[in-house]
């Protein structure tokens, strides 16, 4: 079972990311498929996580995630409120939104960073609400490039699933940009 965590603000699209990620694996033949938020006293811009579970047998844990195999964080200030690095497992990827040098960023060993300025890429294709880049589809095709578990073309099917055609068309470009553009260390 591969488990990830997601870490952003409220209104940045944590919640959705999650949902597009296990709908696509569903859809790529995953026979375990899982999606959930943390709910709490959240608001826009408050910190929040949402969690997905994607497995190759049926998936009958519910819990929260403790230790995640692949963290992706859609705001770099964050980093500097949780302590993300130490609940991912050895081994385990940390795929971050920024527009630093990933050799600016400090990560435990033994693990893998993948780096991208995702809130460029979703005001270059106007994935914006109220002001604010919506980072979650160009860390989508961070996830692809960086894990290889869920392939770019069951991600777009998982856009078009939980967007309109007009919307799913602007983030589908960001999706493949975003792959294109991940920096990936090995640690």
């Amino acid at each position: 079972m591969h488990e990830i965590i997601w870490h952003g603000r409220g209104g940045q699209g944590v919640v959705v990311g999650a949902q597009i990620l296990a709908e696509a694996a569903y859809l790529q033949g995953f026979k375990g498929v899982t999606s959930a938020p943390t709910f709490g006293p959240e608001r826009r811009g408050a910190p929040l996580t949402a969690s997905t579970r994607i497995s190759d047998e049926p998936i009958r844990t519910f819990s929260q995630i403790e230790f995640a195999d692949i963290a992706v964080v859609l705001d770099s200030s964050l980093l500097g409120v949780v302590d993300i690095q130490s609940s991912i497992k050895e081994g385990g990827i940390f795929i971050i939104n920024t527009n630093l040098n990933p050799g600016q960023i400090k990560i435990k060993k033994g693990l893998k960073l993948a780096c991208i300025d995702a809130a460029k890429i979703a005001l270059k294709h106007r994935l914006v609400k109220e002001g604010a880049p919506i980072v979650n589809t160009p860390l989508l095709g961070a996830f692809a490039r960086a894990s290889n578990l869920i392939s770019l073309t069951y991600l777009e099917q998982g856009l078009k699933w939980k967007l309109s055609p007009q919307v799913a068309a602007g983030n589908i470009l960001a999706l493949k940009e975003a792959y294109e553009q991940t920096i990936i260390i090995e640690n």
